[in-house]
């Protein structure tokens, strides 16, 4: 194992460090992914299965970062590669700790994108842009916010500028270390909270001013009550149960190597424990209680349930929120446009905040690179490798990014460092790491869970991303299979990507092919 220089970067506190990996799980997946997810696949019926997965594989999940990234600490590891090397009695899990790292590049590339159309919501929030501007046009705008051939503002190349100066914000803080990264959390995660409960509460007590001329009989609670009430027939697809494991998956952010490299960072007697359930369960209060109070509810008190479950989407935060507030009046308008893309700024920036710390963890560990020179050349990388998403987005870039590195990639990601951990490190090992300096008491079945349920979960949500049959319709595609007949692959698996089939297809069905982004 290499010999490095003693690291003096350390957190403040226990809170700073809390709110910080709460930060870096709380994302634009919590407000935005997961109400559109309950959505789709049954509503109440959802969150079963959805707690079910939280338990037996996000907590898992977070012990094993957690405690993989103290154990690293110890020997003054503080990046993915050598972390896993340390874990590892081989130098390929080196290696694949080096993919974990260009992961995190790849998928901040493109994640701080998403930052910058926050950001200049906010502004055209403040400048009353959106006010007279029906539903359709407000989803025009977006369009055109996206077209860097245009402009909104009259600011050429508006677009990148304002990716530009969104990703040197996020330069900026990392060079500031531990430091920069604790006190925007400290700032950051409250804001967010209190953004979200306002924005819940406004949006519930809507009564009689939520009603629309089209949809009279709409009201926010029916958003709220099919979000939690049981359809239990839901409970027998697969598709529910794969939909609630792939969202526990994303929405604690395992799987990218930033967490061990947060946790590299703690006194070897720390609680890991005691902080890994801490900011689980704060990532769930903000996605579970917040997260399906705002966008669902407001949009069925509006334009109805039915529309809601026929337009769900991840755009709604876009191409919808904006309309709907100017239903509250000019004033209301602005300050909830505020509330609600601050809210989005906050939830994006303190998670690509914890993207960049294994570049610069691993720039420190391999060449010795100081906090400035780390977080540089970690901008340096993510813009060239983030320009193409900007200036192409209209053209697939964007999706193809959030695919391969946003999605693919975890999930093996994952479920390597679970073998690693739990086989090649040793599950008792581990145990032992999990638990010391612990003021909690884990239950003994998560040792078991650890070394078995959780791969045997991850190994599932792989394979069935790689041959997702068409139309998720499992059952069917099961039942043909029996009889002889062949597999039929959904564009969407991983097989099909691959070779770029889906994408052939779209091209032979029309003259003119519009790209089909996860905006839509």
């Amino acid at each position: 194992m290499k010999t490095k220089s003693v690291s003096k970067d350390a957190w403040g506190s226990r809170v700073g460090l809390i709110l910080a990996m709460a930060g870096n799980a709380v994302g634009l997946g919590n407000f935005l992914r997961f109400p559109v997810q309950a959505v789709q696949n049954g509503g109440g019926a959802f969150i079963l299965p959805y707690i079910v997965c939280f338990l037996i594989m996000g907590i898992p999940l977070l012990l094993i970062e957690w405690s993989s990234g103290r154990y690293g600490g110890k020997f003054n590891n503080h990046s993915t590669p050598y972390i896993m090397d340390g874990l590892g009695k081989s130098n390929v899990w080196k290696y694949v700790g080096v993919f974990g790292i260009f992961t995190n590049v790849a998928v901040v590339a493109y994640y701080t994108y998403i930052e910058s159309w926050t950001l200049s919501y906010i502004l055209h929030s403040l400048l009353g842009t959106f006010e007279g501007m029906s539903q359709g046009e407000v989803a025009g705008f977006f369009s055109s916010y996206t077209d860097i051939s245009s402009s909104t503002t009259g600011i050429p190349y508006e677009a990148v500028l304002f990716y530009l100066l969104v990703l040197g914000l996020n330069v900026f803080i990392l060079s500031r270390g531990l430091g920069g990264i604790e006190k925007v959390a400290k700032i950051g995660m409250p804001l967010l909270i209190l953004f979200g409960l306002i924005l819940a509460a406004k949006g519930l007590t809507m009564g009689e001013s939520g009603k629309s001329e089209l949809f009279p009989d709409a009201s926010a609670l029916d958003g709220l009550n099919f979000l939690w009430t049981p359809q239990f027939d839901s409970l027998l697809s697969p598709k529910v149960w794969l939909a609630a494991a792939g969202q526990i998956f994303f929405t604690l952010s395992v799987g990218l190597g930033t967490i061990q490299c947060y946790a590299a960072y703690i006194e070897a007697n720390e609680d890991i424990a005691l902080n890994a359930v801490s900011a689980g369960f704060l990532n769930e209060f903000v996605e579970v209680v917040l997260g399906s109070s705002i966008v669902i509810p407001i949009a069925a008190g509006y334009l109805g349930l039915d529309w809601v479950m026929e337009n769900a989407g991840f755009g709604m935060a876009f191409q919808t929120m904006p309309f709907l507030f100017q239903q509250w009046g000019e004033a209301m308008a602005a300050f909830s446009g505020v509330l609600w893309f601050g809210l989005l700024f906050f939830a994006g920036i303190t998670s690509s905040l914890a993207m960049g710390t294994p570049w610069m963890g691993f720039m420190k560990d391999e060449f010795g690179w100081g906090k400035s020179k780390g977080a540089l050349s970690f901008g340096l990388l993510a813009l060239i490798m983030g320009l193409p998403t900007v200036l192409f987005y209209q053209q697939g870039v964007f999706d193809e990014y959030d695919y391969w590195a946003g999605t693919v990639s975890l999930v093996v990601f994952a479920l390597l460092e679970s073998i690693l951990f739990s086989w090649v490190f040793g599950i008792n090992k581990g145990w032992r790491e999990i638990n010391e300096g612990s003021d909690i008491h884990i239950p003994t079945i998560y040792k078991y869970i650890i070394k078995y349920i959780t791969p045997f979960l991850l190994l599932i949500i792989f394979s069935g991303a790689l041959v997702t049959p068409q139309d998720n319709e499992w059952a069917e595609n099961f039942s043909r299979l029996s009889m002889g007949e062949s597999w039929q692959l959904d564009n969407n698996s991983i097989i099909r990507q691959l070779f770029h089939s889906g994408l052939k297809q779209e091209l032979s069905a029309t003259k003119s092919p519009i790209s089909k982004t996860m905006l839509e």
